[in-house]
């Protein structure tokens, strides 16, 4: 599911929606899966005193979907995102993450060469690289690759970022759409580049070539990677003009390039989600955009910037939610509101090589922590976009 040409899906369509009143999956399919005692049901107002918005998991031993009022969940300001339990507590299910801002192609050298600074890094390592995306093959391994690790890591929607190269630019959306992901694929423009100018267009080649990849824009949409340093007015006039800031808190602090403010930003109503930013971040995990959001929020409130610090609950928003609403996919995706698609991922708490503990006395709260502080794809079980189950991988793909 690409947002790039070769996209079968049109904007509007309503495949893999969720309708009120609609459960998924449904019976039939769960039986098809023989597992009938996992049914996600639709509440409705009545059944659900605490928000009409919500999804619930029912426990069934003949696979027919039912409806029980659920616990009030403790992060009340998430009220629009649902957790279900199967399994004698031992699973739940999440929103999909959102990845506002990743590069694709410098996947290859993700987890090295973070000993420069930001633009010596580009000169140095990252253009050299993403020159060598002419080739079709590299691209291929490297392009698929990376949309297997970022699905396994719970990444249902993603940002990237491709090369100059129009065709395997056009390549990697027809990746991401044989595994089913959800994305937008930019083509980069670059019309100088003396530090390496085999990696570089004419003005009027990349004007010609960015026709031919865009063909349609659906829609305009404006995200502003890391904004470390936009002042007062800079920010009101992104929350008047609607543009939204991708906060990538890893490769600020691996290129030693800044510190985003997030409760600056919020406080100006600007629109805000996280990224990777693959390969200036070193890690392809959602997760760990959420840890290094809390970290850098933790230092500007060490530092004085800052009275308090982000909450783990509004970092998690940051990565669903809110990369949603920076990506104009509020109305679709972000949590489990009743019509919008089933974008989720079933945690397991207890996997057989999960990298952290529970006890007897962990309450829902506790395991949530832990698996956002500790966890990884080890817990990540099924990964499913639009309804659509795509992890475990098909043996299609």
């Amino acid at each position: 599911m690409v947002t790039a040409p070769g996209n079968s899906r049109q904007q509007g369509d309503t495949e893999g929606r969720q309708p009120a009143g609609w459960q998924f999956p449904t019976a039939s399919a769960a039986a098809e899966r023989r597992e009938p005692h996992r049914v996600l049901q639709a509440c409705s107002p009545s059944q659900q005193p605490w928000t009409p918005r919500s999804v619930r998991l029912s426990h069934t031993s003949s696979g027919a979907p039912s409806c029980t009022p659920a616990p009030r969940r403790p992060w009340r300001s998430c009220t629009d995102t649902c957790w279900g339990w199967t399994r004698a507590g031992r699973e739940f299910f999440m929103p999909g993450m959102v990845d506002t801002h990743i590069h694709a192609p410098q996947y290859s050298f993700a987890g090295t060469r973070v000993d420069l600074p930001l633009l010596q890094w580009l000169t140095t390592y990252t253009f050299p690289t993403e020159a060598k995306y002419k080739d079709s093959d590299f691209a291929e391994e490297v392009y698929t690759r990376v949309v297997r690790r970022t699905l396994k890591n719970g990444t249902t929607t993603a940002c990237y970022f491709a090369t100059i190269h129009t065709d395997t630019s056009l390549l990697l959306a027809e990746i991401i759409d044989k595994f089913g992901q959800r994305a937008f694929v930019g083509k980069v423009c670059m019309d100088m580049n003396d530090s390496v100018p085999q990696y570089k267009e004419t003005t009027e080649d990349s004007v010609q070539e960015t026709e031919r990849f865009v063909q349609e824009l659906l829609e305009k949409k404006t995200v502003m990677a890391h904004a470390c340093y936009l002042s007062e007015e800079e920010l009101k006039l992104f929350s008047l003009r609607g543009a939204a800031i991708s906060h990538c808190p890893n490769s600020n602090f691996s290129l030693r390039s800044g510190v985003l403010n997030v409760q600056k930003v919020l406080k100006n109503n600007v629109k805000l989600g996280l990224g990777t930013d693959i390969a200036g971040g070193y890690s392809a995990s959602m997760l760990d955009a959420i840890r290094k959001a809390m970290m850098a929020s933790n230092g500007l409130q060490v530092n004085k910037v800052n009275e308090t610090g982000l909450t783990l609950e509004e970092a998690f928003q940051l990565a669903t939610l809110g990369g949603s609403q920076a990506l104009g996919l509020d109305d679709v995706i972000g949590n489990f509101e009743v019509g919008k698609e089933f974008d989720a991922l079933l945690i397991n708490t207890k996997a057989s090589d999960s990298p952290f503990d529970l006890f007897s006395a962990d309450n829902f709260e506790d395991t949530l922590q832990k698996f956002l502080y500790l966890g990884d794809d080890r817990n990540i079980s099924e990964v499913y976009v639009a309804g659509k189950q795509v992890v475990p991988f098909s043996s299609s793909v």
